[in-house]
């Protein structure tokens, strides 16, 4: 295991639309491995692949300080319900936040390194931090759907 680089705002990385895993093999599990190492060290709540220069859609969370950690593969959100404003803060952008809306509740299919299904249910902070992992597969950072960015501050 080992920690990775975390891209900053600029890399274009960030911006890219990361692909559906395929293999669930030992590449995906060193990933998954560095993923959660880098995470630990950058005391953050969640990481996406492409925050290390990997297009894969795979992200890791932790909500209690590294104890217990998630990992999804090929997340998809298939339910939200409620709304909710709250600040956030992104490893990819150091030393800023800002209030996004996002939903209350949430239920997550992806399915874990092995390529079991799994499903995740977050709510308040938790179900921030998931579409906010999973926004990054996707290319889209929180400032992008930030109260501020919204209002066209």
């Amino acid at each position: 295991m080992a920690r990775r680089n975390i891209y900053k705002i600029g890399d274009e990385t960030l911006r890219q639309v990361s692909k559906p895993v395929t293999e669930f093999d030992g590449k995906l599990h060193e990933l998954i491995d560095d993923m959660i190492d880098t995470l630990k060290y950058a005391d953050g709540a969640g990481l996406a692949a492409p925050q290390v220069g990997v297009l894969k859609r795979v992200f890791v969370a932790t909500f209690d300080g590294g104890e217990t950690i998630i990992e999804a593969v090929n997340p998809v959100i298939v339910k939200t319900k409620g709304r909710r404003i709250a600040a956030e803060g992104c490893l990819s952008i150091p030393n800023r936040e800002e209030r996004v809306e996002r939903p209350r509740h949430i239920e997550v299919h992806a399915f874990d390194r092995y390529g079991n299904p799994i499903v995740l249910k977050g709510d308040n902070f938790s179900a921030a931090c998931f579409c906010h992992e999973i926004d990054h597969l996707d290319g889209i950072l929180y400032i992008d759907k930030s109260v501020k960015a919204k209002a066209g501050k």
